[in-house]
């Protein structure tokens, strides 16, 4: 029997989704990961959100890795994912 060999090609993606999706992400992960450290630090108000010192830093680290975490182990962050972008 002959082996059918299938080879998975993609079509090129738009360079405008995977800007699109980076510039969403980044702002995403921003907002949603600085809110979420201001709400366990207590520095949020009724504005939003300050960040100072050592909660800065952590959610800076804790967007590098949302971004790494996605990209390596669940194949694309949340933008990347619904625009098709990788």
């Amino acid at each position: 029997m002959a082996e059918e060999q299938t080879t998975s090609q993609q079509a090129p993606v738009s360079r405008w989704r995977i800007i699109l999706a980076a510039v969403l992400d980044f702002f995403t992960a921003f907002f949603v990961i600085g809110y979420l450290v201001g709400t366990v630090t207590g520095e949020t108000s009724g504005a939003g959100f300050q960040l100072n010192g050592m909660s800065a830093l952590v959610a800076f680290a804790l967007v590098v890795a949302y971004f790494w975490l996605c990209g390596k182990y669940l194949g694309g962050t949340i933008w990347q994912r619904i625009l098709k972008a990788r």
